[in-house]
């Protein structure tokens, strides 16, 4: 996938601003930034109303059926434009982004820089609390977007596939799927706005792309997100994110190194 048709940027939002297909969603983790101001017309987007409430591990990606009613109820439907942007989160967007994508929306960009591209290309904000009407949403999944603890069992041994832990060095060392290798997410971003030009992610992600499949985990798949993306714009599209992550894997006591003392990092 080419980084057009993935990220957009804040200039040419501007000239969307007020087209009535236009599906703009504040992807930031609480709604006190999106309430204390937001791209005009925006929606927040809850991601509690696209996680299974009934998970025992913090935002697993509810199951199909209800995910693709969510979509809809969000106001979603399959010929809309969305665009999802957080503030100061990048990774909360992209993880927006990567849920719509699964489900099959195809028309679907990040605001790269979020808000803060917004405000300095002289983008307008409001307090107002919006929402849009409920669309019909018709979800075509790609599962190979979704990696499961199965999976990643699985691949554990097998050397043409990489587990890569995108959480930064120091929660790596703590603890980490036993295999796995660290590629921090916080390389590829410029201030936890932007993604790194095309050419940086590359260079970064250069010998890890050299396998059949990769497959990114962080705390709670949110982290992971950014370098599956990131993985895209450079051209390699066998990736996917281990939803569980380290919450799911810890939990169930499966195989880990480290020195035990991992701690939750924002965002995971």
């Amino acid at each position: 996938m080419e980084r057009n048709s993935i990220l957009i940027e804040a200039d040419e939002l501007l000239k969307k601003l007020g087209n009535g297909n236009i599906r703009i969603f504040d992807a930031t983790i609480t709604d006190d930034a999106y309430l204390q101001g937001h791209i005009p017309g925006a929606v927040y987007f809850d991601h509690e109303r696209f996680s299974d409430l009934d998970s025992p591990y913090s935002m697993t990606i509810l199951p199909e059926a209800d995910l693709s009613a969510a979509i809809g109820n969000a106001g979603i439907s399959n010929d809309a434009e969305v665009v999802v942007y957080a503030c100061g989160m990048l990774p909360y967007a992209v993880r927006a982004w990567w849920v719509l994508r699964y489900a099959g929306h195809t028309n679907v960009r990040i605001l790269n820089g979020g808000l803060t591209a917004w405000t300095k290309a002289g983008g307008q904000v409001e307090q107002e609390t919006r929402s849009y009407e409920p669309a019909s949403f018709n979800a075509h999944f790609n599962p190979n977007m979704f990696a499961s603890k199965e999976e990643v069992l699985a691949s554990m041994e097998n050397a043409d596939i990489a587990i890569v832990n995108v959480l930064p060095l120091v929660s790596y060392e703590a603890s980490h799927i036993t295999g796995s290798i660290c590629v921090s997410s916080m390389e590829l971003m410029q201030g936890m706005d932007y993604f790194l030009p095309d050419d940086q992610l590359a260079l970064y992600l250069k010998e890890v792309a050299q396998h059949k499949r990769i497959i990114t985990y962080c705390g709670g798949g949110i982290a992971a997100a950014v370098n599956a993306v990131a993985h895209l714009m450079t051209g390699y599209e066998n990736v996917a994110v281990y939803d569980g992550s380290l919450y799911e894997w810890l939990g169930e006591k499966l195989p880990v190194n480290g020195t035990g003392k991992w701690e939750i990092w924002a965002p995971s």
